[in-house]
């Protein structure tokens, strides 16, 4: 057995299938249950089809392994979901944010059968077994119409040119949309709640909306302290109500930035930001760095929208440097002007040997993470020669090394190099409306996630009201998931909390959170079933559309948050 370093990876093969068939589909199984391994790893361990990963604490799966010479000896990389995160340790460095990427593990060679759901469910402690998932919407041909400049509900690029297609209620066509995109929208009637339950015993049960409503508010009357978690998949509106019923609870609310972004968040308070927008990107942008970030796999669009097209000031693609800086050799990086390999972990001292070399001091050590002396100073001079540079960063920034203090440093280069010329950051958010929760969190509570009203007012600690702190400490005594799966994306020891404490489900499709679910109410999918706003990754708000009813009874998530804000609002008074 050898030790490894485990990294996490979207792919997005990974995002296609879980749109179109959903997270219990075979498919998307196999995307996740896949690691890559370096191919003289494979070779010195004697490693073919499967291998057994194995966390600091003992627990243990069997995955299956592609073999590849396009990433670090000594690492794994892994897609989110439940293989990988049975493995990551509840630590969170007090930030709220696990080691989701650079995680020691160890390997071994193995002849046994990949781990299945079922066991995986089993290890984190799942309450039911039996999920009914694969429910579709029954589609039914119709008049023929098609819908211009609808907006995607995916990634924070937030396209808002896509022409729809539709016969009677069947998505025939997306025109201008991604591959994710275009899996969302043909198969968005696939694998849908169209049915409240309860869980009565390790069974769920149907029952009408009525008792599904009531059910819930009787858990979060009663509870002491509960979480509200989710919110980036939905709209500002929904956002807006769930803030209002943790503050009615004395609860606790947050959003997934605090597992990925949260850190660029921390970062600008400590030390501000110089951010720019899509048009300035098209428009201006001379030179473009991804740093940490893979657009082809996370936000595939991005490229053809922001990088290849002309702008007033800019011929386009010809007239425009790319620079990708990853501990891995990226698609995009074979595409690149530049590609510079980072060690794991270690991106913070690339980025103060940046900053000192824009200062003119002397770098005394022949390489800087794993980056020759002489490449440090050549990207250093194309940063301050560029006329207008942008630098578009990921979860290998967030999530890596140091976190919020890599981002810190990150954001401290950009205003040294606005000594020189003109240059901004980008951070290149996930969920469509992860930023629109960030904001409306912050104009209402004054905090962008995290937030706290045990005290009757609004607070922020983050390592402790972070989700994350707060499920692994065992700390609420009840939670309510809107629109997201922390049982796909969480540690292990904070999903087995989730196990033993009462939890409502509000979602369009079958998650794996629906595994732990006391009640699960289905809910309309935002722009397709419905209206609303969110927030791009520049900040820039953008009108989701409605392009088709909701699956009759099923409603809004907003609507569904008025209805128990309501009820709680009457059993808190029965109970005074």
């Amino acid at each position: 057995m050898q030790e490894f370093i485990l990294n996490t990876e979207r792919k997005t093969s990974q995002a296609m299938y879980m749109e179109g068939y959903g997270k219990f589909s075979p498919e998307y199984l196999r995307i996740v249950s896949t690691a890559e391994m370096n191919l003289e790893d494979a070779k010195v361990l004697g490693i073919r089809d499967r291998v057994k990963l194995m966390s600091r604490d003992g627990v243990s799966v069997i995955v299956n392994v592609k073999v590849t010479d396009g990433i670090p000896r000594g690492t794994i990389f892994l897609p989110p979901g439940p293989w990988a995160n049975v493995l990551i340790t509840e630590g969170t460095d007090a930030i709220g944010v696990p080691s989701f990427r650079n995680e020691k593990i160890f390997v071994d060679t193995t002849t046994e059968p990949v781990t299945s759901l079922e066991e995986i469910l089993r290890i984190l402690s799942a309450k039911v077994l039996q999920i009914p998932h694969g429910t579709d919407i029954p589609l039914k041909s119709g008049e023929k119409r098609i819908i211009e400049n609808v907006a995607c509900p995916i990634c924070a690029e937030l396209c808002d040119y896509l022409k729809i297609e539709i016969t009677g209620n069947r998505i025939v066509r997306n025109i201008g949309g991604c591959a994710k995109s275009v899996s969302k929208f043909l198969n968005y009637h696939k694998d849908r709640i169209l049915k409240p339950y309860i869980r009565i015993n390790d069974k769920l049960v149907e029952v009408s909306l009525e008792e599904a409503l009531d059910k819930a508010a009787d858990i979060l009357v009663n509870a002491k302290y509960p979480l509200i978690y989710g919110l980036s998949i939905t709209s500002v509106k929904t956002d807006e109500y769930a803030i209002q019923l943790a503050e009615l609870l004395r609860g606790a609310v947050d959003n997934p930035s605090t597992f990925c972004h949260g850190p660029t968040s921390l970062a600008v308070q400590e030390v501000g930001g110089v951010f720019t927008t899509f048009s300035d990107v098209i428009n201006l942008a001379d030179l473009v760095i991804f740093w940490g970030s893979d657009p082809i796999n996370s936000h595939v669009n991005h490229l053809s929208r922001n990088i290849v097209p002309k702008g007033r000031f800019i011929g386009g693609r010809k007239d425009r440097k790319i620079v990708v800086i990853d501990i891995r050799r990226t698609e995009l990086a074979n595409m690149a002007d530049l590609f510079i390999q980072v060690k794991p972990g270690r991106d913070v001292e690339l980025i103060t040997a940046l900053r000192m070399a824009l200062h003119d001091l002397d770098i005394e050590v022949d390489n800087v993470a794993g980056v020759p002396r002489d490449m440090v100073y050549k990207l250093a001079d194309m940063m301050a020669s560029a006329k207008y540079g942008v630098i578009m960063y990921g979860l290998g920034i967030t999530e890596n090394g140091v976190k919020h203090r890599s981002v810190e440093e990150l954001m401290k280069l950009v205003q040294d190099l606005n000594e020189y010329t003109k240059f901004a950051v980008m951070p290149m958010r996930g969920h469509y409306n992860v930023v629109g929760s960030n904001e409306a969190s912050l104009w209402l509570t004054g905090y962008p996630y995290a937030v706290d009203f045990a005290r009757g007012f609004s607070r922020m600690y983050v390592g402790v009201t972070t989700a994350m702190d707060l499920l692994i400490n065992g700390d609420v005594d009840a939670a309510l998931i809107v629109g997201h799966d922390p049982v796909a994306s969480f540690p292990r020891k904070a999903v087995q909390h989730l196990s033993r404490i009462p939890v409502i489900v509000i979602d369009p499709k079958w998650s794996l959170t629906t595994a732990f679910a006391d009640v699960i109410i289905p809910s309309g999918m935002t722009g397709i079933e419905c209206e609303g706003s969110a927030y791009r990754m520049d900040k820039i708000p953008i009108r989701m559309k409605k392009i088709l009813d909701p699956p009759p009874g099923v409603l809004c998530d907003y609507e569904i948050l008025k209805l128990l804000i309501d009820r709680v609002i009457n059993k808190k008074v029965g109970k005074a």
